[in-house]
């Protein structure tokens, strides 16, 4: 890394504490339902519209019932939509339907907070699918994320039952959390930064398309691009992790992301939730030590990430170096590998950003990741496949890393032959069932769905590139789905039934498939009492736990890919550089 790329990082990570701790503020009072009360107001007839009582706790099956059907419900609103469109409004340039199987695919994924796009979003979904489908499951998917976070951090809250009378193990209430979480936290952050985004030359507009003259006129003497209402769901595709671009180029298209300071808000906009909620934890626990921990366990990981990309690209490519091909352009660039990159952004910004959303399972793209070299391209895979818990989605990051915490106090625990707790609350059998539940769900949809890929002719018959390179395309794609990442290497032709069908599949069991047990932990843990401190008791706010976290999720989280990534990044990686 270069000074230029060192300053965009510290000065990324400065802004990111200024504005998340104060956020975290916020959070918390959100989560423990402490709201002025002319938002009480507000909120009161809707409740009353929708038959809610805010204040009526649910135990976790109740829960987890309320948010599988919540779910369901919108894909099928949402692929109704993309099957209807052509006879809907809003549809200027005349849409028509889409085919049942990518719509199908696309309704999971924006349900799933994955934005999986095997499709071009300018030429193939209509304004109004736009606004009304996608970008509202932008806000309906970040907030249930954020809401199975609410419902852990209570199940490790000391407060207890609310009231005397209220039954234990109760995690709170679904829709008051949904309601209050979208209303008062997404929204707002959405129109201000819509607003920056705007003010940057992000385009916000329902006319279909503009006609320029373009600087060369070899084949025609205008040219039309597509606009639409753009800065609107690019400030909710990056604040709640979502990803998925209003055009193909996704945040590489200038109309999406013209400008380096454009560049540097939506980066900020899409760790800003998930570093909040980490300082919100530890005011919901009461002790902010154990919020500060999870945020330099995620913190170091994070900077070894952006380390190890950055040299990657900056190596360059040894075959152009060979050919005596000049790859240096400016001191932001400093020479290295510029395929796949803008020059606006080069390979610092662009480095940088591929890190951080695919650490924090955002999917947005400002770079072409295929074209990143083999160990640059490992790096937001091993990121993916980590499970999301390196700052990870909103609320998602912060559930899946405390999974790894509980698992690292349950190995502190076989260490010194004590019975584990966290947090007061002690780690028992059925936490530990739970916690293997969550932590294998996605490592098994991925493998095994790599396999299948890889192994059959529809599988197969996507892949552009054969060898190393299109068994790391595969894999990409699964390590995406899986854990509701949604970028991609574009080799893989992933548009057909066969990957629609099994990257929904891989989309929704990586999502709820985690969230269920989750939601039974927070249940579980939230009917015991908490135990005092001890001079047992392992302190979980120190340095020697946040190495302990880091240890256990690198060897629990990635062992189970180091076969997969030596077939494939690792391989290209000896033959790039033989």
């Amino acid at each position: 890394m270069n000074s230029a790329s060192w300053v965009l990082l510290a000065l990324f990570l400065a802004l990111l504490g200024l504005f998340a701790w104060p956020l975290g503020r916020w959070i918390a009072a959100l989560c423990d339902g402490r709201l002025p009360r002319w938002m009480l107001r507000v909120e009161t007839p809707l409740f009353r519209l929708a038959g809610v009582q805010p204040d009526a706790s649910m135990g976790w099956r109740g829960y987890a019932m309320a948010l599988l059907a919540f779910n369901a419900l919108g894909a099928l609103v949402l692929y109704g939509l993309q099957r209807l469109q052509g006879a809907l409004p809003l549809n200027p340039t005349g849409m028509g339907a889409v085919s049942p199987d990518s719509a199908f695919n696309t309704a999971v994924s924006f349900v799933a907070n994955t934005n999986w796009q095997g499709y071009a979003g300018e030429s193939t979904m209509s304004h109004l699918t736009q606004m009304l489908g996608l970008s509202v499951q932008n806000f309906l998917s970040a907030a249930t994320g954020i809401a199975v976070a609410f419902a852990l951090a209570r199940g490790f809250a000391p407060r207890g039952r609310r009231t005397p009378d209220e039954p234990a193990g109760r995690i709170g209430n679904l829709w008051s959390d949904l309601v209050r979480i979208t209303l008062w936290l997404l929204l707002p952050l959405a129109f201000v930064i819509a607003l920056l985004l705007a003010g940057q030359g992000v385009v916000q507009s329902f006319a279909p398309s503009i006609t320029v003259a373009p600087l060369e006129t070899l084949n025609a003497a205008t040219q039309t691009i597509t606009t639409g209402p753009v800065a609107s769901q690019e400030a909710i595709k990056m604040l709640g992790t979502n990803g998925g671009g209003f055009f193909n180029a996704n945040s590489a298209h200038p109309f999406e992301n013209p400008t380096a300071l454009s560049n540097l808000v939506q980066m900020l906009a899409i760790f800003l939730i998930p570093a909040a909620l980490c300082f919100a934890f530890g005011r919901v626990v009461g002790d902010t030590r154990q919020g500060w921990a999870l945020l330099a366990a995620m913190t170091v990981m994070f900077v070894v990430a952006v380390v190890a990309l950055t040299g990657a690209e900056a190596a360059g490519n040894p075959i152009l170096a060979a050919l005596g091909v000049d790859q240096a352009a400016s001191a932001w660039q400093a020479g290295g590998n510029m395929e796949g990159k803008e020059l606006r952004f080069g390979i610092g910004a662009s480095s940088l950003f591929a890190v951080i959303t695919t650490a924090a399972s955002c999917g947005a793209v400002n770079a072409m990741h295929d074209a990143f070299t083999p160990l640059g391209g490992m790096v937001p895979m091993v990121l993916m496949q980590l499970g999301e818990v390196v700052f990870g989605g909103v609320g998602a990051g912060l559930y899946g890393m405390l999974v790894f915490a509980i698992l690292a106090v349950f190995i502190a625990g076989l260490m010194i032959g004590r019975t584990p707790e966290y947090l007061g609350k002690k780690i028992e059998v059925q936490e530990m069932k739970l916690v293997s539940i969550a932590i294998l769900v996605t490592p098994l949809l991925v493998l095994l769905g790599t396999a299948v890929a890889v192994s059959t002719g529809a599988g197969r018959a996507g892949i552009a590139n054969p060898g190393a390179h299109g068994f790391s395309e595969v894999l990409y794609a699964l390590s995406s789905a899986a854990n509701n990442n949604g970028s991609a290497f574009a080799g893989l032709s992933a548009n057909t039934p066969f990957y629609n069908a099994l990257l929904a599949v891989a989309m929704w069991l990586g999502r709820f498939g985690v969230i269920v047990p989750v939601l039974a932990i927070a249940g579980a843990l939230a009917a015991k009492k908490r135990l005092p401190v001890t001079a047992g008791t392992l302190p979980t706010h120190g340095p020697l736990f946040v190495g302990l976290l880091i240890g256990t999720v690198l060897l629990v989280g990635l062992l189970n890919y180091v076969p997969a990534l030596a077939l494939g990044p690792v391989v290209e990686h000896l033959i790039l550089w033989k």
